[in-house]
């Protein structure tokens, strides 16, 4: 009989030529189980999917009790059903005004994919403005605005008409012009490291936008749902975008994404052509069903205001003369090295103490913690005395 091990590697398409290789039998709060009493504490939430950490018992009810009336039961935006309706009207409550449709889909990338159909089919244009740095998935609209060209060249030709800008360069934002549809922009950079707006950019950038009559897409896949301290990370710049996309720990640990934007903006998809953006399993009803669960934890245990308390623990154990620099907003961390050597080192060192940590695709010289916003303070002590000990042992 073949291993757990021998299925995953021989069976299962593999990413990279060195999957972490954990077998998780079980997930409970910060921590991963595996079969053999391994336990791991998990420092990036799944890559900022379990924002709530794993098994939330809240969640688990809600999704026990939607998948006892219903799973799926028809295309998406066909028939109406109670927990799509419920989330829907949750998360229009929870944000400004001009935000007050939303479209389900079933993860980050789908969501960025709709937000640029929509918004070339609201303005009539062509030309998306994206950015240096930026990731917003792996399908290839997703990829065509994405910045790593070292992921992006095997796929050529992408998506046409798109032009890169350099993240928080405000005298590049002239080239937003009358023929840019959209300017598509991480609200805090992920990939590239934890890159956050300088004072006045984002404002400036919306400014823009507004006087050319393009729209300003935020993705917020990783940066929203608490994950700075605010349920939003544009809540922090004084901002409203046109179009909100938002995935990964909106699900609660189930698949689910959405973009959000004006009703006006928003029916521009129903016709000319109608369907034009379609989903089978968007709003699947129990991954609503969780969605609103993880929006009802964060506000029933105020997590949000917990988060920059967690954010500065972390700081103040983490300094070290080898660390050349700490960005972070939140929860949400970037610690930088000299060498990707010395990162890829610290992340092993640490996988074997039991602590899960991890790389960033586009910045190898840096580490990324974003645990779950309600981990406990004994875990973030121990976490740290691990990660420093490592950080003490490079070569």
């Amino acid at each position: 009989m073949k291993s757990a091990r021998d299925i995953f590697f021989q069976h299962i398409a593999q990413t990279t030529p060195f999957a972490l290789g954990i077998e998780v039998e079980k997930a409970e709060g910060s921590y991963l189980f595996g079969p053999n009493g391994e336990k791991y504490l998990d420092l990036v939430s799944g890559i900022g999917v379990s924002n709530l950490g794993h098994g939330h018992p809240h969640i688990k009810e809600a999704i026990h009790q939607q998948v006892d009336k219903h799973l799926h039961t028809m295309v998406y935006g066909e028939f109406i059903q109670d927990s799509p309706n419920k989330l829907a009207e949750k998360l229009v409550d929870l944000l400004p005004e001009s935000l007050n449709c939303v479209y389900f889909v079933n993860s980050g990338a789908e969501s960025i994919e709709g937000a640029l159909k929509l918004a070339k089919r609201y303005t009539q244009r062509t030309e998306i403005i994206a950015f240096r740095g930026a990731y917003h998935g792996s399908t290839h609209g997703a990829l065509s605005v994405s910045g790593n060209e070292t992921k992006k060249r095997a796929f050529r030709p992408l998506l046409p008409d798109v032009r890169f800008l350099h993240f928080n360069e405000e005298s590049e934002l002239k080239q937003i012009s009358k023929k840019t549809a959209a300017v598509i922009v991480e609200t805090v950079q992920g990939d590239a490291g934890v890159r956050i707006p300088k004072p006045g950019y984002l404002k400036a950038l919306k400014a823009r936008c507004e006087e050319v009559g393009a729209l300003l897409i935020l993705d917020e896949i990783q940066s929203g749902m608490g994950r700075t301290g605010k349920l939003f990370a544009f809540e922090h710049f004084g901002i409203v975008p046109d179009i909100l996309c938002t995935a990964k720990a909106l699900g609660g640990g189930l698949p689910l994404g959405a973009f959000i934007s004006d009703l006006k903006i928003m029916q521009s998809l129903t016709e000319k052509p109608m369907l034009g953006h379609i989903t089978t399993f968007g709003g699947n009803p129990v991954s609503c069903a969780a969605a609103l669960a993880t929006l009802e934890v964060i506000e029933q245990e105020s997590l949000l205001k917990k988060v920059e308390e967690k954010g500065q623990r972390f700081v103040e154990l983490l300094q070290h003369p080898r660390i050349k620099e700490i960005r972070r907003i939140g929860l949400f961390f970037a610690f930088e090295f000299e060498s990707e050597e010395e990162v890829a080192q610290i992340v092993e060192g640490c996988l074997k103490e039991g602590i899960i940590t991890f790389w960033f695709l586009s910045n190898p010289n840096s580490f990324r913690i974003a645990p779950p916003l309600n981990i406990e303070d004994k875990d973030i002590d121990w976490a740290c005395s691990v990660i420093r000990s490592q950080i003490e042992a490079l070569d």
